[in-house]
């Protein structure tokens, strides 16, 4: 059964480009330090940015019955500063559908599992310890994309992830690719701050820095 998280965003505060402001009056407000940028839209700059305000920011690119997976869930879950470049997402629904996504949104066909599933100012995500499993695999795969950096950011962000994604691994004996999450895992557990070895910045390796 999904989790839900209450949202404590109000959409009015939420400005998206061409809705209430046209997106060069938005920017002049962001220059003048009146606004910050989250996901595709604008909040006031006194806005905590936690995992609502960037799921509110993505909720127009999260269609009805899929939920935000990857690299967007990672981000939603405070991985990194900026937003990916291509967002995600995965069906709920055990039947497949036919949806019309917006440019730049990456579409996976395996159904998430309901258990997996959090429900952030009502947009459905996938929760932080299913991302960072599907983020390593994917990592594991032959031509893999940023899934590592964004694994990196995630366990940056949310140390407490490790633990309970080893545990996890050690669950997995047959998995395919299980051995190379091994060896990835590890050395990603490295670079994280805190950790033996780690950074001692807290910045994710090749992940953009947000300098406004």
């Amino acid at each position: 059964m999904a989790r839900l998280t209450l949202l404590s965003v109000h959409p009015a505060l939420f400005y998206r480009p061409g809705e209430r402001l046209s997106l060069a009056e938005l920017g002049a407000a962001r220059l003048d330090g009146l606004l910050i940028e989250v996901g595709d839209g604008y909040m006031p700059v006194d806005t905590v940015e936690g995992a609502d305000a960037r799921a509110t920011g993505v909720a127009h690119l999260v269609p009805a019955r899929m939920a935000a997976c990857g690299p967007t869930a990672a981000w939603i879950h405070g991985a990194g500063d900026e937003r990916p470049h291509l967002h995600h997402v995965r069906r709920l629904s055990a039947t497949r559908q036919r949806v019309r996504l917006a440019e730049g949104v990456v579409y996976h066909e395996r159904a998430a599992e309901p258990r997996d599933v959090q429900v952030i100012a009502g947009v459905s995500v996938i929760a932080p310890l299913p991302t960072a499993v599907e983020l390593l695999f994917a990592a594991t795969l032959p031509a893999p994309g940023d899934e590592r950096r964004w694994l990196q950011a995630l366990l940056s962000a949310r140390r407490e992830l490790i633990p309970p994604l080893q545990e996890a691994l050690t669950r997995m004996p047959r998995r395919p690719g299980r051995r190379r999450a091994e060896h990835i895992l590890q050395a990603v557990i490295a670079a994280v701050p805190g950790q033996p070895g780690g950074r001692a910045d807290g910045r994710a390796v090749g992940l953009p820095v947000r300098r406004s």
